[in-house]
């Protein structure tokens, strides 16, 4: 969230950049002033309760010593305890307005964030690879995927409903191998630490890195449990490290995980209704930085770049495109989308995203470090990105290696990870 003390001094340039990602964003920080000052009027008037009790109480003892009657003083610091009281409750009201509204108000895009209200103005910013040449009419994956028995949508429906899929096959283990890859590149060749969390957390860890209260709908809650499935693998990452107090010289620290991703996709209905395009569970190798803030946009940079190593690898035509201000995510304060070439659709679609948060989830989930012995603790700048989203990876490979007959040639990286295997085909029955 944002720090209160920014927005007191900086109150018009806070307006301008918020107002950057949408018109009427700035309107919470109006709704945000009239707690503060009543906050501020309660604390001064119980300061000088708190004094004046201090004298009479000061004044009953010394009546008492004196044998004198202190009934009057006595009854009056009785009166003020309740004020005192009162003020307090009203103090403590005023700052769970407070708090409700700064959780409430995004991160502040960075200058370097293009300006735009939508997609459409998003800036590509560099081209890698070229697109795949077919002497045929490329399939979609979901053609390719139910010709070779590798995807079953319709059981998945019998099973758990739409948006599901069952891998099955040489699927399950072309899913598998994506995914042991990438981490094996983020792990040994990027310089991360993998972590396998859990994929239940509580309310504190989705505020934390900013799904909650603003993205309630969009989460799977459990019903009779105090918990929430993972949308993504950096809420869990990302609250590693809640309410600690990192070593300066311990940074950058970089995490990684593959984990399943749950989410109810509230509001997105009739886009990517068919494939693995948009599921409500999908797995997804995620990499999370705490960095020290003057090189959170230089970190951004190598993250991105980390992303990009696996499609590099693989040979699949990507593009990489910087986000305007009104497509930012909740929390980030700059992003980069990856998107790979899907050849059926004859378009790019976003494989990866990549963004700064600046100090915005360190203050939410109290995330900080000490430069040194003595210093005073600052807050962390943390980052995350999907390195990559493995069924649409799944989907880039099909598609982009697929041939005539609808087999699928393995890409020469992954082929250690299929036994050897070189080409995918259904076996004859």
């Amino acid at each position: 969230m944002l720090d209160i003390k920014t927005i007191k001094e900086n109150m018009e340039a806070v307006k301008t950049r918020l107002e950057r990602r949408s018109p009427g964003t700035s309107q919470a920080l109006q709704d945000l002033m009239r707690p503060e000052e009543e906050r501020r009027r309660c604390l001064t008037e119980s300061e000088a309760l708190k004094n004046k009790k201090k004298r009479l109480s000061a004044e009953v003892g010394k009546l008492k010593q004196q044998g004198k009657d202190a009934a009057q003083e006595m009854q009056e610091v009785k009166i003020i305890n309740a004020s005192i009281k009162e003020l307090d409750d009203k103090t403590r009201n005023c700052e769970a307005e407070i708090l409700a509204t700064l959780l409430s108000i995004p991160n502040l895009p960075d200058d370097s964030t293009p300006d735009g209200a939508d997609e459409s103005a998003n800036q590509p910013v560099r081209e890698w690879g070229t697109k795949p040449e077919f002497s045929f009419t490329p399939k979609t994956h979901v053609e390719l995927g139910e010709k070779q028995d590798l995807l079953d949508f319709k059981r998945a429906a019998k099973i758990a409903g739409s948006r599901f899929v069952v891998y099955k096959g040489a699927g399950a283990e072309l899913l598998r191998a994506l995914i042991r890859f990438m981490l094996d590149v983020q792990t040994r060749e990027n310089g991360y630490q993998e972590l396998y969390p859990p994929f239940l957390v509580n309310q504190e860890s989705m505020q934390g890195t900013g799904q909650l209260p603003k993205f309630e709908e969009e989460l799977f809650a459990m019903k009779d449990d105090p918990y929430y499935l993972i949308p993504t693998a950096e809420v869990p990452l990302t609250n590693y490290h809640r309410d600690e107090v990192l070593r300066g010289d311990s940074l950058p620290i970089c995490y990684t995980a593959c984990t399943p991703c749950f989410r109810r996709e509230a509001g997105s209905y009739g886009k990517d209704t068919m494939g693995l395009i948009r599921q409500h569970q999908f797995d997804k190798v995620e990499m999370v930085k705490f960095v020290q803030p003057e090189r959170s946009y230089q970190e951004l940079e190598s993250l991105v770049g980390n992303a990009e190593s696996i499609l590099k690898k693989l040979n699949l035509h990507y593009r990489v495109v910087v986000l305007c201000a009104g497509d930012l995510g909740f929390s980030a304060a700059k992003t980069y989308d990856l998107e790979v070439w899907v050849p059926s659709q004859n378009t790019f679609r976003e494989i990866s995203s990549c963004s700064n948060f600046t100090d915005y989830q360190a203050r939410r989930a109290s995330i900080r470090f000490k430069r040194g012995e003595g210093e005073k603790p600052e807050f962390v700048h943390t980052l995350n990105g999907s390195g990559l989203a493995a069924g649409r990876l799944f989907v880039a490979v099909l598609e982009n290696f697929q041939q005539e007959d609808g087999s699928i040639v393995i890409p020469e990286v992954l082929q250690p990870y299929m036994h050897g295997r070189e080409i995918l085909r259904k076996e004859q029955e």
